[in-house]
């Protein structure tokens, strides 16, 4: 792969899009990073600091002096506010009630996109997230849209132990303004409803490699 190479990773809650690429890029030797848990970290830091993810202009305020620090370690992409990491805090129902309405904001998404593209100048990784194809990485060659059906993610969800809604989720992430969820037009689209994670890195692997791409045995 050339320098700055990036597997764009796309795909809507619980359609298996971040274990796919968790497990794609050890499998390539490439870095992973989780766009998502940047979204999450911002509304974490909001919530914390009593700013209403629902009033922009709260955020706003807050966004300029926000200590983001996004690194990578062991191949895998970290994120620090102020020093500290949120970890599990990041998957907290009032983050999963409330990160939608973060990520709708552009001036938010804006910053955290100019910090994706970041990564790809220090390295080939596999990216994932919900515009990474369209937005983040138009350019990219290596497109993926992971789908599933509505009832088998809502299922997934349940299972992760998430209680917001999927359809809801879905309504969010597709109706915002900026940067919404859609399929690139030249992302190769795979269903994961009844396909093991195996099965869809494998897929992934193939199409790579009719892509010219050499593949790590």
């Amino acid at each position: 792969m050339l320098s700055g190479a990036v597997i764009a990773i796309d795909g809507p809650a619980a359609s298996g899009k971040s274990t796919v690429a968790r497990l794609l890029a050890r499998r390539l030797r490439l870095a992973y990073v989780n766009s998502g848990a940047m979204y999450r970290a911002v509304t974490w830091w909001m919530l914390r600091h009593h700013a209403d993810p629902g009033e922009p202009q709260c955020v706003l305020a807050l966004l300029p002096g926000m200590p983001m620090e996004c690194g990578l370690e062991n191949g895998v992409s970290t994120i620090r506010m102020a020093g500290e990491d949120p970890g599990p805090a990041l998957c907290d129902e009032a983050v999963n009630q409330n990160v939608s309405a973060i990520a709708r904001i552009p001036e938010v998404r804006r910053l955290l996109v100019d910090k994706q593209r970041e990564y790809a100048e220090q390295c080939d990784l596999v990216m994932e997230g919900r515009d990474i194809g369209s937005v983040v990485f138009p350019d990219t060659p290596y497109k993926f849209y992971i789908d599933a059906a509505q009832d088998v993610r809502a299922r997934r969800r349940a299972l992760q132990g998430q209680r917001d809604s999927i359809t809801e989720r879905d309504r969010a992430d597709t109706s915002r303004k900026t940067s919404p969820l859609t399929i690139a037009e030249d992302a190769h689209v795979i269903d994961s409803s009844n396909l093991t994670i195996d099965g869809v890195v494998g897929e992934i692997i193939g199409r790579l490699k009719l892509k010219g791409m050499e593949v790590p045995e």
